[in-house]
């Protein structure tokens, strides 16, 4: 089931919207950004030919290590900072089969609980939508707790004996903000470790990505290994040919200028079709209407900048061929003014179709041959260079005691 919640435009005096120059992104990027040539200088893609066995997209049993190794022993993302604007919020997910809690206390801190009361594990909140509230209780029996995930209230608490609310707490999963995006640990008993997102952070942080707005949500369901929808976002190769009667036309068909970020995140940068770097030094003028720039975050994150948005995809596995995709349209300016709200809307309409239709579809398409047995091995080209390096990243991973 899909699902689908836009903003609620605000009634908020018109403003001018926000622009982001070159100035403001981190040295590093603007280093990377500065690096892209000219469309006319662009050199040709290194010939390459790099193989990995179907089976990795395929076979349960490589799904299982993939799960154990990396997704239950790594920090993952289970949603945006947007989610939970102001304090005192409280929104129900269900990320990577799990039920989840997100909550944001009176002082701005985020947890992030197992949506399950501690009496006889019933879901505490059943609606999925972000809404304030400091304190909710079970609809089973009515065990009431408080966003911090502390039992505040059992009715006829006399009946149990020795029943100590301090110990009845939810169950908490570690958890930290970073770089507007919610990470927490799957395994709640494992050893937190949140340090490999730090290499993100100053890239992030100067997008202003902590500080934008949520104006959509969409969940996909998909028939597909989640490394085949991760694979489009990680190449330019099938930009020009799947996007032909939407995008294409907007981008050069050459190579991007690549980083690998704290040993585990792949940066690419790239100009739009004709793009001259003179376009760079313009006063005044937005990076993101010359420049798109993309990351793929380990494990399962998609980020992408646009002129007016970023998105941001959560791409979460569910069985060696089915994913989970949680997308978020963020903004930097709310939907103020009857302009914004025509502009977001037709953007938010675009790139559902792109995403929807024509990159998911190709994932799932995929899927299907490969389940025919008709491949043992996929090959990746001159323009796929960055698949082959996020596989690496992976195996390290997977290969990793």
């Amino acid at each position: 089931m899909n699902t689908t919640t836009p903003e609620a435009p605000p009634a908020e005096a018109i403003k001018q919207p926000t622009v982001q120059t070159l100035d403001s992104l981190s040295p590093d990027l603007i280093a990377a950004i500065r690096r892209i040539p000219g469309h006319d200088q662009a050199r040709a893609p290194q010939p390459l030919r790099v193989r990995r066995p179907a089976s990795i997209f395929t076979d349960p049993a490589h799904f299982a290590r993939e799960q154990r190794a990396i997704f239950r022993r790594h920090a993952v993302p289970v949603g945006v900072s947007a989610q939970l604007p102001e304090p005192n919020m409280v929104q129900a997910v269900k990320a990577y089969g799990l039920p989840l809690l997100l909550t944001r206390n009176a002082t701005g801190e985020l947890k992030v609980f197992l949506n399950a009361c501690q009496h006889k594990g019933s879901m505490l909140v059943e609606r999925c939508d972000a809404h304030k509230a400091g304190r909710f209780s079970c609809p089973y029996h009515a065990w009431t707790y408080s966003v911090d995930g502390k039992l505040v209230g059992v009715p006829r608490q006399e009946s149990f004996a020795d029943l100590d609310k301090a110990q009845h707490g939810l169950a908490r999963l570690p958890a930290e903000e970073k770089g507007g995006l919610i990470w927490a640990m799957l395994d709640r008993h494992a050893t937190p470790d949140f340090s490999k997102l730090d290499a993100l952070v100053e890239d992030w942080e100067s997008l202003n990505l902590p500080r934008l707005h949520l104006y959509g949500h969409k969940t996909f369901e998909l028939d597909a290994n989640w490394k085949l929808v991760i694979e489009p976002f990680l190449e330019g190769y099938h930009v020009q040919r799947l996007h032909a009667a939407t995008v294409g036309p907007l981008f050069a068909d050459v190579p991007t200028v690549s980083s690998v970020l704290g040993g585990d995140h792949v940066r690419q940068v790239s100009g739009k079709a004709d793009f001259e770097p003179a376009q760079l030094d313009v006063p005044g003028a937005s990076v993101h209407k010359t420049i798109t720039i993309t990351y793929l975050a380990f494990p399962n994150v998609s980020v992408i900048t646009s002129p007016y948005y970023v998105s941001v995809m959560l791409i979460q596995p569910a069985a060696a061929d089915r994913s989970v995709v949680q997308y978020y349209m963020l903004t930097r300016d709310r939907a103020d003014n009857d302009k914004a709200r025509e502009l977001f809307a037709r953007s938010y309409e675009m790139v559902l179709n792109v995403f929807g239709n024509e990159d998911f579809r190709a994932a799932c398409i995929s899927q299907a041959g490969l389940a025919s047995g008709a491949l043992d091995e996929m090959t990746y080209g001159g323009l796929e260079a960055q698949i082959p390096v996020f596989y690496e990243i992976l195996e390290r991973h997977l290969d990793s005691p």
